[in-house]
């Protein structure tokens, strides 16, 4: 579309006309430009044409208590949990020379205990699944599968 020179000598009619080509036009390229920016979407762009703000969300654990890990032997009740900075008592005994394991909770004579009590369970073997003919096969003992229709 041509523009002309001077749009103060044009008539009503053709300002309007010319309004309304340039409202479609224009909606034209908003449409291509949304389609555009959905395209985008999964790089941190949403489809309202604005940019997503701020970080996005942490781990569902964050701010959650962790069990503790190790316990200051002088003091049961300072323990750490093994995360963030090393509490100074435990940064002091390391330095006087003492391995960070000397101070572990020991978690599993517990479990020893709690298995003593439980009758011991075969255990599946794990891995994937046996397909139903795979079965029948194993079943007849001589490795040819069963057609599929038949029972055995």
């Amino acid at each position: 579309m041509a523009r002309p020179s001077n749009l103060a000598s044009m008539s009503v009619e053709d300002l309007i006309k010319m309004r309304d080509d340039i409202g479609k036009i224009l909606s034209g390229k908003v449409g291509q430009l949304q389609s555009q920016l959905a395209a985008l979407a999964d790089g941190g762009w949403v489809s309202s044409g604005k940019k997503a703000v701020g970080r996005p969300a942490g781990s569902n654990l964050k701010g959650k208590k962790v069990a503790p890990k190790y316990r200051n032997p002088k003091n049961r009740s300072e323990t750490w949990a093994g995360r963030g900075a090393m509490p100074r008592w435990m940064a002091a005994a390391v330095k006087a020379g003492k391995k960070r394991d000397s101070f572990l909770i020991d978690k599993s004579a517990a479990k020893t205990t709690a298995k003593a009590k439980r009758a011991p369970v075969a255990k599946a073997k794990r891995g994937r699944p046996v397909k139903k003919r795979q079965k029948a096969a194993a079943s007849t003992g001589n490795g040819v599968a069963a057609p599929a229709g038949e029972n055995t």
